[in-house]
């Protein structure tokens, strides 16, 4: 099977209305060919029979790069010209949202599957690109990160006190089991917009890139910092300096590890955590894509036009700033991650995750679950939290 051609919305569609079909499915059968790959690309979810581009760790590496540094450019630009038209000021926020999927690209692939060894050909080398990515970016230091993921990724430490993923939603961001769901979005809520959080969030980091006792990655993220600072004051940017790239990578990148971490794992039933198994795994994940189901409308009616004016818009604008802030890199399939963690098929996680899919997900007693929506997924994991007792995760 191929792509599904370019489709003209006054036809009959390709596929029933009547039978619930998956939001992707209904793209390639109501949508143009043309717009396939950018939709592939916004929701991480192919067409039907879309064949994998082959893409490589390497690419993902350059893309970090670009977007960050092509990001930094866009945002300090309207502060180093002396009277910058009205218009200018607009490359502020794009500049910032490129910076920022530029540094989640660094974090959530090059940095984290340089953990699992699988970016570049030889562990030391995967190494020396992590050491330095958590230097210069205030990450974990590396080798300590590497032993705590690796803790993450045991059915027995998932989810428990040991655990990364737990350790930062009940540690750091004090969402808590049996707590209603209201009450933990008011919590994520308040920890977005609180300056004592970030500081806090922004101290943990520190602490974890220049004070770990490894006096070589110490001083290398010191050093950075300190000759960030002192040659943006010496050179008269520092405010640039500040907006460009202090902002993004405190901040910003803070709120989108909040959100991008919160989406990652649910709780499933009690029993099933005291089971600890792959069908533990299973339902502890879940696929999250940015997007939504086109409207079951002909664009050829008003009322259709109107539809699908609004079905674009937001999938322009709110589904996109999703996918370059939040879900960046191959965040929204996590799921596939946790079934398949040493595979260096990661590059390809799109298709790899559906040929997975297709096959019946071997070795493991559950198929892939999945969210439409990035809120909507947060929403049903910490419905998940509230519904789980605190003593079925040893609180």
């Amino acid at each position: 099977m191929t792509i599904l051609n370019a489709y003209n919305l006054a036809e009959p569609p390709l596929v029933s209305l009547g039978t619930p079909v998956d939001p992707r499915t209904r793209m390639a059968a109501r949508l143009p060919s043309y717009v396939q790959p950018f939709l592939t690309w916004l929701t991480a979810k192919p067409a039907p029979g879309e064949v994998a581009p082959g893409r490589s760790a390497t690419a993902f590496i350059m893309g970090a790069l670009a977007w960050t540094f092509g990001g930094c450019a866009l945002s300090a630009l309207p502060m180093a010209l002396a009277n910058p038209p009205l218009l200018v000021w607009l490359l502020l926020p794009i500049g910032l949202l490129a910076t920022c999927c530029g540094l989640g690209l660094f974090q959530v692939v090059v940095f984290h599957h340089c953990s699992h060894g699988t970016v570049l050909k030889t562990r030391a080398a995967n190494r020396r690109v992590g050491r330095l990515i958590s230097a210069l970016l205030l990450f974990k230091r590396f080798e300590d990160y590497q032993r705590e993921h690796m803790m993450h990724h045991s059915p027995n430490k998932l989810l428990t006190e040991e655990d990364e993923f737990a350790d930062f939603v009940m540690g750091m961001c004090g969402l808590e089991p049996g707590v209603a769901k209201r009450e933990l979005w008011r919590r994520v809520i308040i920890n977005c917009a609180s300056p004592v959080f970030h500081l806090r969030f922004l101290q943990r980091r520190m602490r974890a890139s220049m004070v770990t006792g490894d006096r070589a990655h110490d001083w290398m993220s010191r050093g950075a910092w300190i000759g960030g600072f002192a040659l943006a004051g010496l050179t008269g940017t520092l405010p640039a300096f500040l907006v460009a790239w202090v902002l993004p990578v405190t901040v910003l990148l803070q709120i989108a590890t909040v959100f991008r971490i919160l989406c990652e794992h649910r709780f499933p039933e009690p029993q099933m955590i005291r089971m600890r198994d792959r069908n533990f795994v299973c339902h502890a994940t879940a696929g999250v894509f940015p997007g939504s189901a086109p409207p079951d409308l002909y664009a050829t009616t008003l009322e259709g036009a109107l539809r699908w004016t609004a079905w674009w818009a937001e999938m322009l604008t709110v589904q996109l700033f999703v996918r370059l802030f939040v879900l960046v890199g191959d965040a929204p399939c996590h799921d596939f991650h946790h079934r398949k963690p040493a595979t260096r098929r990661w590059a390809d996680y799109i298709y790899a995750r559906q040929q997975d899919l297709d096959a019946g997900s071997p070795g493991f007693p559950a198929g892939y679950f999945e969210n439409w929506g990035l809120f909507a997924a947060i929403d049903h994991n910490l419905g998940s939290l509230a519904d789980t007792p605190r003593e079925a995760l040893g609180r």
